[in-house]
């Protein structure tokens, strides 16, 4: 029984859920499940992008150059 499951792995909070191929849906349910759980804004970046530091230079905003981002 546990051969024919799509996602026999179990359910693991250390490895994301594994795709085999089929059931999308349920996979991208469990995917974003996990991704919430591990980090809140590993999800926001996903769907947002990276955060990219700006800085206000003659009332625009532009990137942040690399040398000046201190992490």
């Amino acid at each position: 029984m546990a051969d024919k499951m799509p996602f026999g792995e179990g359910a693991s909070i250390n490895r994301p859920p594994l795709f085999f191929g089929v059931n999308y849906q349920f996979w991208k349910v469990r995917m974003k499940i996990f991704m919430h759980s591990t980090d809140k804004g590993i999800w926001e970046t996903i769907e947002n992008g990276p955060f990219m530091p700006q800085v206000k230079r003659d009332e625009v905003l532009i990137d942040k150059p690399k040398r000046e981002v201190h992490y």
